[in-house]
């Protein structure tokens, strides 16, 4: 997968998954619902059209602007599943997580998660410390959970992804070139890693970001997006391989 086609469909599942989080708060505040759509609508719609832009305007400076079809932006089974799993995150950060108890289901959830991911530790004590609902822990963990689900889905194709990647490169090229598309891949992957799976960012982010707009889509797009940015960069660095 180019940098400019990566890019651009990290940015739509951004922009969507905010403007739903929106559309939600809005809601919530008992904002008439036509004028809730209208309004968070056109503002989705414009962002989306100038990150697109802006990431047209990388594509054509690199030589790719032809790379950027209709054909590009068809989802894959991996981008199915991220589809599928967000849209389920952020049903339970909506529905579900607000205002639950810490036990059942998720309770346990909790716990689970916050054993084998040191930022969910992390972000539990944030959170605490700015005395933020609850739930959010519990919809963090559901975002892990999804992650790991992810990742292991993708783990099993991924040979057959680098092998795919390894052919469109031979008639299409890269963007970026192979080995330095790579290497930045791997580069944001591993400070993700560390801002999320280890936990750091949590500690540098006011409390008003944990319980604004911002903090709802890091806490539940956050780890997925890092789960599809790992296997990403696994894809790039199979495909450099002539066995890929």
């Amino acid at each position: 997968m180019g940098a400019a086609r990566l890019l651009a469909k990290f940015w739509i599942a951004f922009c969507l998954f905010a403007g739903a989080h929106a559309l939600a708060h809005a809601l919530a505040g008992a904002t008439a619902p036509e004028l809730a759509l209208t309004t968070i609508g056109t503002i989705v719609t414009l962002f989306v059209a100038m990150g697109l832009l802006f990431i047209g305007g990388f594509g054509a400076a690199a030589g790719g602007i032809a790379k950027l079809t209709a054909q590009s932006f068809a989802p894959g089974f991996n981008e199915l599943v991220f589809v599928v799993f967000a849209a389920a995150i952020y049903a339970i950060q909506v529905v579900i997580a607000p205002g639950q108890p810490p036990g059942g289901m998720l309770g346990a959830l909790g716990a689970a998660v916050h054993y084998a991911v040191p930022g969910q530790a992390a972000l539990a004590a944030r959170l605490a410390a700015c005395h933020v609902d609850g739930g959010t822990v519990f919809a963090s963990a559901a975002s892990w959970l999804a992650a790991f689900v992810f990742l292991g889905s993708a783990a099993s194709r991924i040979r057959l992804h680098a092998g795919l990647l390894r052919l469109e490169r031979k008639t299409r090229g890269a963007s970026l070139g192979a080995v330095p598309l790579t290497f930045t891949l791997g580069l944001i992957a591993v400070i993700g890693i560390q801002f999320l799976f280890v936990g750091t960012l949590y500690a540098l982010l006011p409390c008003a970001a944990l319980s604004s707009l911002s903090g709802a889509v890091l806490i539940g797009l956050g780890p997925l997006a890092l789960a599809y940015l790992i296997a990403a960069a696994i894809t790039n660095l199979l495909a450099l391989s002539p066995e890929a």
